[in-house]
């Protein structure tokens, strides 16, 4: 039944198999590396790259004007847009969700909102939740309070961090 010819076709059917994967393996490796120096040591940028200016708003943001003035003209209509980023996360209307509410936060003491457990991060950083202290954490909440729960990564738009401010000021307390 199985003669030596159809031993040496199997063979090579294995064989010329394990060739085809060995080069697409390559092949694989070659397009798509992830490792650092990967590609024989040269370092290339991955697939593409979708420019947000990010780089460029930073630079041009340190030549801006200063938090202040920009709170003193900022939109509270506007900063309600910016919170729809924080309704995952916070109400205004005096219930604790994920973080705790924020109604009333401007020059609230930090920590001090009934019934939710704070990480100590923030007590350590901040005493009273001032604007200029606000717009420090939002900016960057992990590289304010290194240590906070707080998973969101931050505001970039300083004037998205200021309408946010005057929208959580004009809620009160």
């Amino acid at each position: 039944m199985f003669d030596t010819m159809t031993l040496t076709k199997a063979g090579g059917a294995l064989c010329g198999t394990l060739l085809v994967f060995l080069l697409g393996n390559w092949a694989a490796e070659i397009l798509y590396a992830t490792e650092a120096g990967g590609h024989g040591g040269e370092e290339y940028q991955q697939a593409y790259v979708i420019e947000t200016g990010e780089e460029d708003a930073g630079a041009a943001e340190e030549e801006g004007p200063d938090f202040a003035t920009l709170l003193a003209s900022a939109d509270a209509a506007a900063g309600a847009k910016v919170f729809s980023k924080c309704k995952a996360c916070h109400k205004i209307d005096g219930s604790n969700a994920t973080g705790p509410h924020l109604d009333g936060v401007v020059n609230r003491a930090v920590g001090t909102v009934d019934g939710f457990s704070y990480s100590g991060a923030m007590a350590a950083v901040f005493d009273t939740w001032t604007p200029e202290h606000l717009n420090t954490f939002l900016e960057s909440p992990k590289g304010a309070a290194p240590g906070t729960k707080m998973s969101f990564s931050g505001l970039k738009k300083a004037e998205d961090r200021a309408n946010l401010v005057a929208y959580l000021e004009s809620l009160g307390g």
